[in-house]
């Protein structure tokens, strides 16, 4: 039957066109967007995740700037660490040259004392942005390292960077040691022995000269290649044996360094006095050496003078000690700097990584796209063409009429 009143070939025919339009209308916003889930409503679950990922790229891209700048800061306190070794280093061939008797040691220490002022300088300058890591006014400094995503949400962990202290301050000579007349020499808080194989013996006589000790003062002790040391604790500051505490604690210690024919006894008639024996085959170096609480860790250096031949002979012993803090905290750096270079590099990859990742889930095929555009366009125009047959339809009623 046919009707005026309801064409239904029309109705096919547009609907038909509305929805070639509304496939159009898709790829043309994929084209011009260059993505295939755009919006919320293109397809709710991955335009859900592909934000959430998204957030965490822009996160991964604050925390290498973060990366960046403490990478930058260790390297700072890493070059100044290197700096100072090898400034130590030269001052060692200094003191080494004071200990020859035919020598103008007033000359040699002013050279000592420019590269102790050097030092200084070096430590001083060593920050970045603000933040310095070896002079001592902090005690570690953190880096954002990374955002750990679990079930129960984000957390951001660090990198601990622990700062070093080469810095002077704090430092006061005291009268701590004395060693005997016989093979040693000594500047208050510096002593120095050698001891001939084969029976060779020396005392250490660790002095407490009325408020010398206090907690966190750390005497130390170096035979031959190895070194002991003891820290004072409030009680042992508080007690009135505080030198006979600090000898035996420094007797254990050396003897369990297991140094071959070595002897130490601790003299209970004199306070505070070690007797040393050496029974071996070798001869050996003894070198004692205070540091009071609250100097930095070069803060021994001050108390270095080789204008006497004492102290020439004290101050060898003392800057071998400074060389290896300075050795140790730039090997402590540097482990850090490399960490961080690695964790660096990693957090760059990851964000790579994440960016495919949601390029994968949400990006447009283009190849696709552009074959389903030439195909949509075509069906648009073979769909008017069909519409307006189907328009035309009534028209042929007309002639039933004539």
């Amino acid at each position: 039957m046919s009707s005026i009143l309801t064409n239904n070939s029309a109705m096919v025919a547009l609907q038909t066109l509305k929805s070639i339009n509304s496939n159009l209308s898709g790829v043309q916003s994929q084209i011009s967007t260059g993505k295939s889930v755009g919006s919320a409503k293109d397809n709710s679950a991955v335009w859900a995740i592909s934000k959430v990922m998204e957030s965490d790229v822009n996160g991964f891209k604050a925390i290498s700037d973060s990366l960046a700048l403490g990478e930058s800061t260790v390297a700072v306190a890493r070059n100044a660490a290197e700096t100072i070794t090898d400034l130590l280093t030269e001052m060692k061939g200094k003191i080494v040259a004071a200990q020859e008797d035919n020598v103008d040691r007033t000359k040699i220490n002013a050279d000592v004392t420019a590269l102790k002022d050097q030092i200084n300088s070096v430590v001083a300058a060593a920050q970045f942005n603000g933040l310095n890591l070896v002079d001592g006014s902090t005690a570690s400094a953190s880096v954002l390292a990374s955002l750990d995503r679990d079930a129960s949400g984000v957390t951001a962990s660090s990198i601990t960077v622990t700062a070093k202290d080469m810095s002077t301050g704090g430092y006061t000579a005291n009268d701590i040691f004395s060693g005997s007349s016989t093979g040693s020499s000594s500047n208050g808080d510096t002593v120095a022995l050698t001891l001939d194989a084969g029976g060779g013996n020396e005392q250490i006589e660790i002095l407490e000269n009325g408020s010398a000790f206090a907690a966190g003062d750390k005497v130390s002790l170096t035979v031959g290649d190895e070194t002991v040391s003891y820290t004072v604790t409030a009680d042992d500051a508080a007690a009135t044996t505080t030198s006979d505490l600090v000898a035996v604690a420094l007797k254990n210690k050396v003897d369990a360094l297991g140094v071959s024919g070595l002897v130490v006894d601790y003299d209970s008639g004199t306070p505070g006095t070690l007797d040393i024996t050496n029974n071996g085959t070798v001869d050996l170096s003894v070198s004692g050496q205070f540091t009071n609480a609250g100097s930095g860790g070069l803060g021994a250096m001050a108390g270095i003078d080789v204008s006497t031949a004492v102290g020439a002979t004290s101050a060898l012993a003392s800057v071998e000690t400074l060389i290896n803090t300075a050795i140790d905290a730039a090997a402590s750096f540097g482990s850090v700097e490399g960490r961080i270079s690695i964790q660096a590099d990693f957090v760059s990859n990851l964000t790579d990584s994440l960016t495919s990742g949601i390029g994968a889930m949400v990006d447009a095929d283009m190849e696709e796209a552009s074959a389903r555009l030439q195909a949509l366009q075509v069906q648009q125009q073979l769909g008017v063409q069909a519409l307006s047959i189907a328009n035309q339809s009534p028209q042929t009623l007309l002639s039933l009429f004539r």
